[in-house]
């Protein structure tokens, strides 16, 4: 910033307090319905500050929806998994990709580009038979399976590039010393990988998220493995939707993701970086 002169800067900060405004205005808003009484939500006209303010939709949304908690817990734990598998299928993919030359490796590359193109919306009715077919209808697998599925190309494709930014002599040395391929894979790449790890699976697990709901009502119809997106469901009622604790509920929700980014955030930073400045 020092090289940019005062009115430049004053640009830049505005520009970026503009761009801030944009994203984090919804999240402010949400907040605030989750804090007003439901016949207060919809008054004309507008008022950003009221009087009315409370908590009171954050300890209703429990009774409301009795299985709330459960609901959060499974989008964590479908999430999660996701994450892992992906980089376990990822990290041999995705070094093997960097290292060897093998027959139609480029055209496979972008066959996996070619696989994102295609919705997910798409695609749900082979998904439906193959899954009914293997019998993971109604459990945890009918969304992990097709989550990690629909991951895997991209994921491949940044690790991939991370891998090529390592030096290749570091490889030769250790073969010198008698280390075998998956030794030097798991005690040499993946040490070094650490941050291009952390990327792709924030990747992972945020992709996971986003894809739960669509994932959740097409595959699964038991209450015991739904995740919080399609768990919302049960605030919309038949006279009315109670939006103070869909608001409250979504928050609620959404914390794992950000305790995610706040606990990995140096990680995700290298990663994203890495490679942006040659030695």
């Amino acid at each position: 910033m020092n090289k940019y002169n005062i009115f430049e800067k004053i640009l830049i900060y505005f520009g970026v307090f503009v761009f801030l405004t944009f994203m984090l205005l919804p999240f402010v808003e949400m907040f605030y319905a989750s804090l007003r009484p439901l016949d207060h939500l919809f008054r004309s006209p507008y008022q950003f500050y009221s009087d009315d303010l409370s908590f009171w939709a954050y300890k209703e949304m429990w009774k409301t929806v009795p299985m709330l908690g459960r609901y959060i817990f499974n989008s964590f734990f479908l999430a999660s998994c996701v994450a892992i598998i992906t980089l376990l299928f990822v990290i041999p993919a995705a070094y093997s990709y960097a290292r060897f030359n093998f027959p139609a490796k480029n055209l496979s590359l972008y066959l996996f580009l070619a696989v994102n193109m295609f919705s997910g919306a798409v695609l749900l009715i082979p998904l439906y038979k193959v899954l009914r077919t293997l019998g993971l209808l109604n459990s945890y697998q009918a969304m992990i399976v097709p989550g990690v599925a629909f991951l895997i190309p991209t994921a491949i494709w940044l690790l991939k590039s991370y891998f090529e930014k390592i030096p290749i002599e570091l490889e030769e040395a250790a073969f010198m010393d008698g280390a075998s391929r998956i030794q030097i894979l798991r005690h040499i790449i993946t040490p070094l990988s650490a941050p291009g790890l952390a990327v792709v699976g924030i990747y992972a697990f945020i992709g996971a998220y986003a894809q739960q709901f669509l994932f959740a009502i097409s595959f699964n119809h038991v209450k015991e493995y739904m995740p919080i997106p399609a768990g919302l469901y049960e605030f919309i009622g038949y006279q009315s939707i109670k939006w103070n604790e869909m608001m409250a509920a979504s928050l609620i929700g959404i914390t794992p993701v950000l305790l995610v980014f706040l606990f990995l955030q140096k990680y995700i930073v290298e990663g994203l970086t890495a490679g942006a400045v040659k030695n």
